[in-house]
């Protein structure tokens, strides 16, 4: 996949099958517009999902992780184009005539219902309808994935991720939420409690659920393993400064420094609590383990 990112000034000279939107969490809802413009590719276009880089904001996915499903779906270009004023006052008819005909010779367009672009959203699928013959492109408008009766959307997931309801994140997402990152070296607290953790520290801009304990899956070397996972910042042991991912994995005890772990959440458990002593946090953790292998003998999905 073709990455074209920190540019206004993109062209793609190949036919192509287009979808836009902001696809923060690439939910069910957005995998159903990336399917149509893959379907696309049997008649020869380029598929091309064009989203829009609007800097520091808190995101379910992380630019990287979006680059990196959107690439094992098998797209062909991402457009991160820079939501700069010369692209946010631009109106919709310009956008579509100068954008997506002349610089990305656009052919077909997969859109949803509520899909709105140009300056103060003035632009949605009807104007790309009534402009499709003239440009020579066709429109899709796809309707809204639901669940439960609601439309799945980010705003909310970000609710129900707010809430830790991460069964719900998960279904509506079509995948487990995860965390990336780097293990990092911590206090060793773990290990002299006879439970050695692992400790990430995620981007400040990666959305994470409550403070508190979870049933995760740890992916190692494209080998899952299962444990229980504390968001926070430690209180019983003194405290951090920065918000940290850390977790007891249950079958596997080895020096995991440096390396890059994925961490997936399944179930949420308590919230963190600052405990009297270690001894009452040991014992604790011992529940938390009992609870998180009782979880897996019947959560389901990896």
């Amino acid at each position: 996949m073709k990455i074209i990112k920190g540019t206004t000034e993109f062209q793609i000279q190949e036919e192509t099958a287009i979808s836009l939107g902001k696809f923060d969490g690439f939910h069910q809802g957005h995998q159903l517009l990336v399917d149509r413009v893959l379907q696309k590719k049997r008649e020869g276009l380029k598929s091309l999902i064009f989203t829009f880089d609007f800097g520091d904001r808190p995101v379910l996915l992380l630019p990287e992780e979006r680059r990196r499903m959107l690439g094992k779906r098998g797209v062909d270009y991402l457009l991160e184009c820079p939501f700069v004023e010369s692209i946010s006052h631009m109106e919709a008819e310009k956008f579509v005539r100068e954008i997506l005909v002349r610089r990305l010779h656009v052919r077909y367009l997969a859109v949803g219902t509520d899909f709105r672009f140009g300056y103060q959203r003035r632009g949605d699928y009807r104007l790309l309808e009534r402009l499709s013959t003239e440009c020579g492109y066709q429109v899709e408008v796809v309707e809204k994935a639901c669940y439960q009766g609601e439309e799945i959307s980010s705003s909310r997931i970000r609710r129900e991720l707010e809430q830790g309801h991460m069964e719900l994140v998960n279904q509506l997402l079509g995948y487990a939420y995860s965390v990336t990152g780097e293990v990092l070296h911590g206090r060793r607290i773990g290990r002299t409690l006879g439970m050695p953790t692992t400790n990430l520290l995620p981007s400040e801009r990666k959305l994470l659920p409550p403070n508190g304990v979870y049933a995760t899956r740890t992916v190692i070397d494209g080998e899952l393993f299962e444990g229980i996972t504390n968001i926070g910042y430690k209180p019983t042991v003194g405290g951090e400064t920065r918000k940290g991912v850390e977790t007891y994995l249950f079958d596997l005890d080895r020096d995991l420094y440096g390396e890059i772990l994925t961490v997936r959440f399944y179930g949420y458990e308590r919230a963190e609590r600052k405990f009297a002593s270690l001894d009452e946090l040991k014992k604790r953790i011992e529940q938390d383990v009992f609870w998180g292998r009782t979880y897996f003998g019947g959560a389901e999905g990896a």
